[in-house]
């Protein structure tokens, strides 16, 4: 599977850079359409366990990781 974090720059910064699947991110909802949004989930999340080592240092900073990605759960299976 190909994310458009894959392509050298393309960055989508409502997707996940590791999985491609959105990520929900509160604060990029609110720069996108300018209406206040809650705290983002990820300021309650640990991402101790977030595969970060995986996405290539010159695209780190550039887009959120997904909830999924950032506990580090398994992608579901089928």
């Amino acid at each position: 599977m190909t994310t458009l974090a894959a392509v050298p720059g393309l960055i989508d910064a409502t997707r996940c850079p590791l999985c491609g699947k959105p990520n929900r991110c509160a604060m990029e909802i609110e720069r996108e359409t300018g209406q206040t949004q809650p705290p983002c989930w990820c300021m309650q999340v640990d991402f101790s366990r977030a595969p970060l080592t995986n996405l290539p240092e010159d695209m780190r900073g550039l887009a959120c990781i997904c909830m999924r990605c950032a506990t580090g759960e398994s992608p579901p299976q089928g």
